[in-house]
């Protein structure tokens, strides 16, 4: 097949550009400006897939985005699923295939290249045809920065697919008029092949702009914010419910006008025309004037249009008034379908190919819901329109219900020159070029046509949902339409209920004998078409998907062949492996060097604020559970952070550095959330509290230096600090020379052993650091990296926040009450510490595990149960493992662990998966080595 169904001239296609394209493993030729469905219509083909449950045939029901049966893939050039075969512009070389509902992603990497950018405007008008072209020029000739969007590969919407004279002349001239002008005027920006997807507060609206594959970005995010908008998206043709209305070779009515008009394709050799509205009556003209037999015109309504149904006479189609369409036949395409009159019980059946519905049109509201525009049911056409806009938002044309050419061109135009007066512009309307209007005959919206064959009778095609279904939900006494929706899942696919949405409600209420503005509409959310993760992405993946952050002693650690750790945004050291060392050999060398000698640790990740201000003793007071108020300069002191419910927020420790100034140290990836919190509080609940907060996190290089000989190494290079356990007792802090630079010098320690951080300013961090480990080169000095940092401060049971936590844990479930002030009066979740639940004996506490000595290390995660073999499911769990290592110093694995009732369960044996085995575990207190702290002092 080649093109069989292609009108030897007419449409917009380019037919010198012939292009070959490959479906479902078939060879197909298409030309420039075809859509993959034109294409496929041009070459005969109807049905693209199978539906998702059902596996019935299905074929292209529309020709826009609304299109709720072809879906396909594209696997040339690059995979793209789940895309509308109605919006894929035809290329040469292009391959696909047709999906049922569900598609794959690709297995490489998406090699093309997505762009944001940000765009201010006076007015964007949404939407690019009669209305929405109208209302850009109205604008446009006022002077006011207009964007005008349409999804389109040209602007012109319905007038480029419908064969419509304005004021004597093809309707396409008036669009290349208008858009020359639009192009002409310097404060425009004409955005086609660009779908504004989302309406936000305060007019902000976001699009993605498509550019095809050839181009060197292939789709770019627009970030919009307008003074005024314009909705001129719209209307979505409704298909009607009978049996077998799902057969490919079902096409709304619109659609058929569209593939002719605009692709010059006849989508049948024999149509059927089904409708409840006038509009129909001009496609069944104007496919039978290109050589379409027209089998009938079945309509609903007792009464029809004179002049449409004179026109159908002239031509010799039949019209059947008064009747409907019960049923169809055939097996992969439509070949017959089945009339009867309303009120009789004959049936007529009519042989056909093509069997084109129009059930009336839905108004594209789907932006102005998202702006929090309110609707209301218009029984005059059977829809939902918008009623009450958000400020600065009007909708035109179509999508505001206003159907006629000669209407949405005048709404067009005021609506323009409106929106340019209220954004400051001195604005007229633009000129209405005349259009003949054939008298309406008002639209019969029907929902249920017969009660048999229910099961056949599909409401959402997309999602094979059928009136038994929806009958199912009414019997099961919902009668709320957003639980209708999710009980059947009707506009939950690709197309969000593009052509089912309303359908759906009028069924609904049919069914229950409610008035359809009983039952409503369900929320239009956002997006409104589909939208690639990459567009929103776009620049930032890969490695600029998050700001990459190192320290200033990063070049070293890479050049020790160290491998990184992510935390948060840092790239942190893990481990520094020797030549033949795995990780755990690495990982137990430089434990075992901290233990005995002395390591040293890049530990500037860690978080750094500053808090100054009279009152910021108070707010510390108020954010920690210990009082810092009371702390002296020159000391430290660790401290906790609850959330309100009185669960562990984050831990560090707080630095007084002047009377009304502190420094507090938070973890690693929880800084910037911190610090966020913090401003929160300060901000919103305790404004009148004098306090500044600044992130100083990479002003300073912290190097820690952890051991018995740390000390012996730092007075190597030290001078003006005093490193005498009296003079410089644990948690105080001293300001001195280190490595020939002034630096602030703490006795922290997170192993249990002596130690020291090192702060420095960034730009010295390398330098100093080198100096250190020259001068602790003759003690062994060892670089070690978080993992053996987890193992250390492991064996001393001191918690990681966020490992051995997780949002459900209070300081009294870590054994850690004595980080809790009893003389405070209040502070951030101190009342949630007498609540019921947080004061049950059988809430996890944080507890040791040791696993039998020659036993592997207990995966971290791993459940606890409390015997050795499995009962029948649900087995009751009792905890589970935290952080689990296998430590030097003790020669064996060992674990922590959040165990229900944990304290009360030392010295007990429970149980802990390990490969496929269950293996014994022994709970004990969590600090496993140098219970008394007799070492941190050297």
């Amino acid at each position: 097949m080649s093109n069989e169904f292609r009108l030897a001239e007419g449409g917009r296609i380019d037919r010198d550009r012939a292009l070959r394209f490959r479906f479902d493993g078939r060879e197909y030729e298409g030309f420039e400006g075809d859509t993959l469905a034109s294409a496929l219509l041009a070459n005969g083909v109807h049905q693209v897939t199978t539906s998702i449950k059902h596996g019935r045939p299905r074929g292209i029901m529309a020709a826009g985005p609304e299109e709720p049966n072809a879906l396909v893939q594209i696997d040339e050039p690059f995979p793209e699923p789940m895309l509308t075969a109605t919006t894929v512009e035809l290329r040469d070389g292009l391959a696909a295939t047709g999906l049922p509902g569900q598609g794959r992603l690709a297995t490489e990497p998406d090699p093309a290249r997505y762009e944001t950018t940000h765009a201010h405007c006076d007015v964007l008008v949404v939407g690019a045809g009669p209305a929405g072209l109208a209302a850009a020029l109205s604008a446009a000739r006022s002077g006011a920065r207009v964007i005008i969007a349409d999804a389109g590969t040209e602007f012109g919407g319905q007038l480029l697919g419908s064969g419509e004279q304005l004021s004597g002349r093809p309707a396409g001239s008036w669009v290349q008029r208008v858009v020359a002008e639009l192009d002409a005027t310097p404060e425009v920006t004409a955005l086609p092949r660009t779908t504004v997807f989302g309406h936000y507060d305060h007019n902000y609206l976001v699009a993605v702009e498509h550019h095809g594959e050839d181009s060197f970005v292939r789709q770019r995010t627009w970030h919009i914010r307008a003074r005024e908008v314009v909705l001129a998206t719209g209307s979505h043709e409704r298909p009607l419910v009978f049996p077998g209305n799902d057969r490919p070779g079902t096409m709304v009515a619109g659609a058929a006008r569209t593939y002719l008009h605009r692709y010059g394709v006849l989508a049948g050799e024999r149509a059927v025309v089904f409708t409840t509205n006038d509009s129909a009556y001009a496609a069944a003209i104007d496919l039978h004037d290109a050589g379409v037999a027209i089998a009938a015109v079945v309509d609903v309504r007792p009464v029809v249009s004179t002049v449409w149904a004179s026109r159908c006479v002239e031509r010799g189609i039949p019209v059947r008034n008064g009747s409907a369409l019960i049923g169809t036949s055939g097996t992969g395409r439509v070949s017959g379908a089945t009339v009867q009159r309303r009120g009789e019980e004959a049936t007529v059946e009519l042989d056909c190919d093509l069997l084109l519905v129009s059930g009336g049109w839905n108004p594209a509201v789907h932006l102005h819901s998202q702006s929090r525009g309110t609707l209301r049911y218009s029984a005059e056409i059977g829809a939902f329109v918008p009623d009450r806009s958000a400020r600065g938002v009007r909708s035109i044309g179509a999508a505001a219900g206003v159907f006629g050419t000669y209407d949405c061109l005048r709404t067009g135009s005021e609506a323009g020159s409106d929106a340019a007066r209220e954004a400051g512009f001195d604005a007229d309307f633009a000129e209405v070029p005349a259009v003949a209007c054939p008298p309406v005959v008002a639209p019969q919206p029907t929902w249920l046509l017969t009660c048999a064959c229910e099961d056949e009778q599909y409401v959402d095609l997309a999602r094979d949902a059928t009136v038994s279904d929806v009958r199912k939900a009414v019997g099961a006494g919902m009668d709320s339409v957003e639980h209708i929706k999710r009980f059947t899942t009707i506009g939950t696919a690709h197309d969000q209920g593009k052509t089912s949405g309303i359908l759906s409600s009028g069924v609904i209420s049919q069914l229950l004998g409610v008035e359809l503005s009983e039952v409503g509409a369900t929320t239009f959310r956002p997006p409104y078409t589909p939208v690639a993760f990459a567009a929103l992405a776009g620049r930032d993946r890969g490695d600029l998907y998050d700001p990459i952050r190192v320290t200033a002693m990063h070049d070293w650690h890479v050049e020790q062949g160290a491998p990184f750790e992510d935390v948060g945004q840092w790239k942190r050291p893990w481990y520094y492996p020797l030549p033949g060392e795995d990780m755990q050999a690495a990982v137990l060398r430089e434990c075992d060097a901290v233990r005995t000698g002395v390591g040293m640790q890049d530990v500037s990740t860690l978080g750094k604020i500053d808090v100054q201000g009279p009152d910021a003793a108070e707010f510390l007071d108020l954010v920690y559970t210990n009082k810092m108020s009371t702390l002296k300069i020159g000391r430290i002191r660790y401290g906790l952070m609850c959330t309100a419910d009185g669960m562990v927020f984050d831990d560090g420790t707080v630095m007084r550095t002047g009377e009304n100034r502190y420094l507090i140290s938070t973890t690693s990836g929880g800084a910037a959330g911190v610090l966020e919190w913090l401003e929160d509080w300060l901000q919103t609940e305790w404004p009148h509290l004098r306090v500044h907060l600044t992130s100083v996190t990479e002003q300073w290089a912290t190097i820690a230096l952890a051991g018995p000989r740390s000390r012996d190494v730092l007075a190597a290079v030290s001078s003006g600090i005093e490193l005498d356990n009296e003079s410089f007792p644990f948690m105080a802090w001293q300001d001195g020379i280190v490595a020939g630079r002034q630096a602030r010098v703490c006795r922290i320690s997170f192993s249990g052993e002596l130690a020291f951080e090192i702060n420095v300013p960034r730009w010295y961090g390398r330098e100093v650091w080198e100096v250190l480990h020259d001068a602790g080169v003759p003690f062994g000095i060892t670089p070690y990296g978080t993992e053996t940092m987890h193992v250390l401060r492991a064996e001393k049971g001191f918690p990681i926040v966020g490992q051995d936590t997780d949002g459900t844990v209070t300081p009294h479930d870590l054994g850690m009450s004595w980080a809790v002030s009893k003389k405070k009066d209040d502070f951030l979740g101190m009342r949630s510490f007498t609540r019921a639940d947080t004061t049950r004996s059988d809430r996890k506490h944080l507890v040791g595990l040791l696993p039998p000595a020659d036993s592997p290390v207990v995966p971290e995660g791993s459940q606890l149960v409390a015997t050795g073999e499995l009962p029948e499911p649900p087995v009751p769990m009792l905890g589970h493992v935290t952080s689990s290592y296998r430590s030097a110093v003790l020669g064996r694995p060992f674990a922590l662990a959040l165990v229900a009732g944990g304290r009360d369960r030392i010295g007990q044996t429970i149980y802990s998966h390990v490969g496929d085995q269950l293996v014994p575990v022994e709970i004990t207190e969590p600090v496993f080595y140098d219970k008394e702290g007799a070492r941190r002092d050297g």
